[in-house]
């Protein structure tokens, strides 16, 4: 068996066997010149070198399918995986009641199949609050884990190859949840949700709940400027007047550590307005803030590192505490690229941040809307816009085998990542060019953005 690694976690195991009937189902629907070359079966037992042969070879097959616009955004190859995400969980199919988190506490309670996907339980939860059809892509689903003041540390965004149920429900701890928020970056589009009573609410309840958790800075005057619409019930105006704050509409991302500007500063970054915000506490404690523009980053990589397990024989693999980096290569000045790096667990999260506000971003140049942006339910099929087309990386394979090699790059167990060929540059270092996730929103850089 091989494990599969979806964003940073266990998906599911799966077998040869298993995959290539995967490979078999997709050559039937494409075609054998658009599926690639899968790995063949072998006559004689595998000797060790030969099983890890096989698992790169079926890595590379894996990502070589995610990458592909029609096979990876598949309906063949998402159901594949999340019925192997439901086999591997043991949790059959059956009626159930799943609770999914407002951003003011409330819960909303939905009845769904355990073998619902990610766009069926956001489709159910609409449908519970009332929110119109053409609002539902302003919204997506996170997982969450719920800090002991309240506040929501963000796991990672909900995909369409996974189940909600069976995601939520294996981690068996009672601090993570499925939460409901806006997924856009553009304050703009505020505008469209609050046409709406339901997504005005939503907003609302959001917006009032950054503030209360110190996401969105507010001093005294705001502060009574606020409560005073909050006590009249003006929403829209309350909203409004969040709009001009700092930090509005922002991730704020649990405390890391950067080597900017110095090795081992200890940072508060936020997600929002198409850039990456650092408030750093220097070795001599100073605080010192700074912003790192999504248009400047030449590419980034998330990569991973697994300590060796000094434990007993007999300890779990699964242990192993792992580190992850996000790295992003940054226009410092008209010539000078320089790389940034962020200890973070929630590396991966803020890398998908990256990408979906190249998204936007790319999405707006076009001349098009946020409502393209998502993919829709049409008749029944899944429909993919033009910007969502971006090449998507693959799971990440491994094999259970705990003596395997310490050290592995997660940069492609990312989702909506784009991977661009680029060059290697000096400040590289051991990283490959695959590893990079490449930036096309920084290829419309002009002489005005620097």
């Amino acid at each position: 068996a091989y494990n599969i690694h979806v964003n940073g976690v266990l998906h599911c195991r799966v077998r040869y066997s298993q995959l290539l009937g995967l490979h078999e189902q997709l050559r039937k629907e494409y075609g054998a010149n658009v599926v690639p070359a899968f790995p063949p079966k072998k006559i004689f037992t595998l000797t060790p070198a030969e099983v890890e042969q096989r698992r790169e070879q079926l890595e590379k097959y894996m990502q070589a399918v995610r990458q592909d616009p029609t096979l990876g955004g598949s309906e063949t190859f998402n159901s594949f995986l999340r019925k192997a995400q439901q086999e591997t969980q043991q949790i059959p199919t059956e009626e159930v009641v799943l609770e999914v988190l407002l951003s003011n506490g409330q819960k909303v309670k939905v009845t769904i199949l355990t073998s619902d996907q990610t766009e069926d339980v956001l489709e159910a939860v609409a449908s519970k609050l009332d929110l119109p059809d053409d609002l539902v892509g302003y919204f997506s689903l996170f997982l969450v884990r719920q800090t002991k003041d309240g506040a929501f540390s963000f796991v990672r965004k909900l995909q369409e190859f996974e189940l909600p149920y069976v995601s939520v429900t294996s981690l068996h701890n009672p601090e993570f949840w499925i939460i409901l928020r806006k997924s856009y970056w553009d304050s703009a589009y505020d505008d469209d949700v609050m046409e709406h009573r339901v997504g005005l609410n939503l907003l609302y309840a959001q917006t009032v709940s950054d503030i209360e958790h110190g996401w969105i800075l507010v001093n005294k005057e705001q502060h009574r400027q606020l409560k005073s619409l909050q006590e009249k019930v003006s929403k829209k105006e309350f909203i409004r007047l969040a709009q001009t704050l700092k930090y509005y509409g922002y991730l704020k991302f649990d405390p890391c550590i950067t080597d900017f500007p110095e090795k081992g500063c200890h940072v508060v970054v936020s997600a929002g307005n198409n850039e990456l915000n650092f408030q750093v506490r220097l070795p001599n404690e100073q605080i010192k803030e700074g912003s790192f523009k999504v248009t400047r980053m030449r590419c980034w990589r998330v990569t991973s590192s697994v300590p060796m397990n000094n434990g007993p024989s007999g300890s779990s693999p699964g242990k192993s505490e792992v580190k992850l980096e996000l790295a992003f290569e940054y226009l410092m000045s008209k010539d000078r690229l320089q790389w940034v790096t962020i200890t973070s667990p929630q590396a991966i999260m803020l890398s998908i941040c990256l990408q979906s506000m190249v998204d936007e971003l790319m999405v707006k140049k076009s001349g098009g809307s946020i409502r393209k942006m998502y993919r829709r339910r049409m008749n029944g099929a899944l429909r993919r816009s033009d910007s969502q087309q971006a090449v998507k990386s693959p799971p990440l394979l491994d094999s259970p085998d705990a003596s395997r090699e310490p050290v592995a790059k997660l940069s492609s167990k990312l989702t909506s990542v784009s991977l661009r060929g680029i060059s290697h540059s000096s400040s590289a270092n051991d990283v490959g060019a695959n590893d990079f996730h490449g930036n096309y929103a920084f290829e419309g850089i002009g002489d005005e953005d620097l």
